[in-house]
Formats: C-alpha cells, structure tokens, sequence
C-alpha cells in the first residue's frame, strides 16, 4: 500500500523589503581665516577639529586662505580642504588673508549639515552670510582677542582701547548671526557677556590628545640632547613670538633666577619678536642661556615638554592655551601670569602658581620656587596631569557633534545621521 505524501506547504508570499533611507555621514563645513601651514593657536585648533571629526566617521571640508596665492583643493589627513585665493597680508611677513567673495557656490556644491566658523573676519563672515542665505545652521567659535590684531596692525597705544571697542562692536553684529556660539572656557565666554555680547555662550574646551602627550621626566636628558639644550634646569615656553606673550617679561627675569639657579629659557616658536628678544637678551647678560628652538614640528613637540622642568606663560591674551594644557598634560608645572583664562589651568601652589603680569621678580620668584624643590616640583607635574585629564580631545570633538545634532534639530533639517 503506497502512503500518499503530505502535500508540502506554500511557500509564503515574497514581501518587498521596505526601502531603507540612506545613510550617510554628516557634512560639516569648517570656514577659518587661519589654518596650517600657518602656525598659532587658532590654526591648530581647527586642524585637531577636522581631523579628529573626520577620524570620527564625519564628511569635513575646511575653506581657508590659500598658503600660496591661487585656489586650489586638496585631500589632507581625511580632510578635503579649499584653499581660496589669497594675498599677502602687508603688516605680516607670512600671513596670508583670502579674497572677500561670497561663498554661496561652494555651500550649494556641497550642501553641508552644518557651517562652523572659527572667526568673523574674511572667510567666518563670508561663511555665515552663505549658511544663512543657504538655511543651514552655523555654529561659530571665537578664538579673537584684539591684542592679538595690535602688533600687527601697528595701532598706537593711545588708540588700542578705541579700536578695541570697534573689534568687538563687528565681533557682537557678525557672531549674533549664528545659531549657536562657543569659546574655550568659561572665563572666555564671560569676557564676551562683558564685552555686550547679548547671546549665550557655551564653553567648549579646545582639548589635547592625552595620548600623544604624556609624562616624560626620566627622559629629560635625551630630550634636551635631542633639542640641543645644555642639561640643565630648563623654563619652556611655547607658542608665536609676538608682542602680547611678553617674552620680555621671562627674559627679564633670568638674571635674578640665576643668583641660585643653573637655569636657562628655551623658547619654541616663531614670530616678530625674536630680533627684539634676542637683543634684550644680549644686553642684560643672559644671551647665553636663552635657547631659540624655532619652529618645532608638531611631531617633535613632546620632545620639548620633556626636556623642560617647568612651563612659563607670560602672556595676558589667551582665551585658553592649548600649549599650556599641552606642557600640563606631559606633567609639567605651570608658572603664568594671572590674566584672561590662565587662571582657569593654574592652581595656585597645586599645579603651579600665578603672576602679576608685569612683575619680573615675581616671576623669577615663582620660577624659582619650583626649580628649588624637586619634590614639590614632581608633584605639581602630577597634579597638572590630573587637570588636563579633563581636557580630552575626544570628548570635545563628542560635544561639538552634539552641538551639531542640536542646531539642525532645531532648524527641522532631514538629518540621517
């Protein structure tokens, strides 16, 4: 008896997947006046920005001014950067500014989620007017003070407070345009409440990659081989050689350093006051222990900060000093003076100690206190350490694209990411 088989059952109906939106990275538009290879704080900000954006899985385009004259656009470090055409900037020896023009063809070519601008001069102000034009969002971050415009704009003493006003007024009527704005620190974001900036301002620290900067001491000696320094105690400063770092001030302080200290200044940097310095030096009697490095390659800077037993900052207009969180964050105690954000980095005998601006001997004093006590000296390195734990790039590139998410959330853009 055959047994007559179940008949199989139907296959079941072929559904149609539903399409899936696409999903693509977030566009986002970096507009700066200054980028590398030009060497300040600005520009390296916004370098670490993109790059550490793009790491991060974002599409980013910045537009600056051409290093070398004509447009162009090139791919560099996952980042495609438009280099608009440029001219030299007369008061500078290598500064470059690019030519005021609208911006609108490359908004509408790349249709970015999101403008962000580091400044309102040529490019900031030329990419704020696109984005809103365009309806996209702007976020701006503010790295100017107007003395750092005072050396090279030549302005008179008796004019800086007048033109300083009139740097604000534009700075107040170009930022308000912008949806949303940020600023290193929070003593940064109260300079702008007080200087009539009526809109809100959120603190976002500029960060520093913790891995690439990190304790060093036992290899102080090859670290100064390596720079070419004599082996002995080093004061490090870092940064543009220019007026408002009153260099003058530490080189100043070295004769009365030396009445108990083997000591010398190694200063990492380029800029106009290297002539002027270099005399100071020679006339006070300390040629021999001021070191110029010059221009020290990003790559090689770690090598600095080790070879250095205490960071010094002079200067009286930093918004937040990334090279101070740098030599902080490679465990070195900090000596600066006690203006704008500097306090908001120094712990008074924690970390380090502050200055009044100005005052030479108590500069020399406070350099000296921490060169005498090797200890306290260790400890002040591990306490800077601590506090630039608190300053993790990745944790500012996460906030920035929170910052992103909301300002198009805000203005009811289709967003896939």
């Amino acid at each position: 008896m055959t047994t007559a088989l179940a008949p199989a059952p139907a296959a079941p109906a072929t559904v149609p997947a539903r399409a899936l939106p696409a999903v693509r990275p977030r566009r986002v538009l970096i507009a700066t006046d200054t980028y590398p290879p030009d060497v300040n704080g600005a520009a390296s900000f916004t370098h670490r920005l993109a790059c550490g954006l793009a790491a991060r899985g974002n599409e980013v385009h910045v537009a600056c001014a051409s290093d070398e004259g004509p447009a162009r656009t090139e791919h560099v470090d996952g980042v495609t950067v438009h280099r608009l055409r440029s001219v030299p900037v007369l008061v500078h020896p290598t500064m470059r500014i690019s030519v005021p023009s609208r911006l609108d063809d490359l908004v509408a070519a790349l249709s970015p989620d999101v403008v962000h601008v580091q400044g309102h001069f040529v490019v900031g102000r030329a990419a704020i007017s696109a984005a809103g034009r365009a309806d996209v969002p702007v976020v701006a971050t503010n790295h100017f003070m107007p003395d750092n415009l005072f050396q090279f704009a030549h302005v008179p003493g008796a004019l800086r407070d007048r033109v300083g006003e009139l740097a604000w007024r534009d700075f107040r009527r170009v930022f308000s345009r912008a949806d949303r704005v940020t600023t290193p620190t929070r003593i940064a974001a109260e300079l702008l409440a007080g200087k009539g900036f009526a809109h809100p301002v959120e603190p976002v620290s500029c960060g520093i990659d913790l891995r690439r900067f990190q304790p060093r001491g036992g290899l102080r000696s090859l670290a100064r081989e390596a720079l070419g320094l004599p082996d002995r105690h080093t004061v490090l400063f870092v940064g543009r050689l220019d007026e408002e770092k009153r260099l003058d001030e530490l080189i100043r302080a070295l004769p009365y350093m030396l009445n108990d200290h083997d000591v010398q200044v190694a200063l990492a940097g380029t800029g106009g006051q290297r002539e002027p310095l270099t005399r100071l030096a020679h006339r006070i009697g300390v040629g021999d222990r001021v070191v110029f490095l010059g221009f020290v390659p990003d790559e090689t800077l770690p090598d600095a900060y080790a070879a250095a037993d205490v960071f010094a900052m002079p200067g009286v207009a930093e918004l937040q000093s990334i090279a101070t969180l740098e030599a902080m964050a490679s465990g070195l105690p900090v000596v600066a003076a006690d203006a704008m954000a500097l306090p908001h980095l120094v712990r008074p005998g924690g970390n380090g100690h502050l200055y009044r601006p100005g005052d030479v001997r108590e500069l020399a004093r406070r350099l000296g206190d921490v060169l005498g006590a090797p200890e306290r000296r260790a400890a002040m390195g591990a306490a800077s350490r601590m506090i630039a734990l608190t300053h993790d790039h990745q944790v500012s590139l996460a906030r920035f694209e929170a910052i992103y998410r909301e300002v198009a959330r805000r203005g009811h853009r289709e967003t896939a990411w």
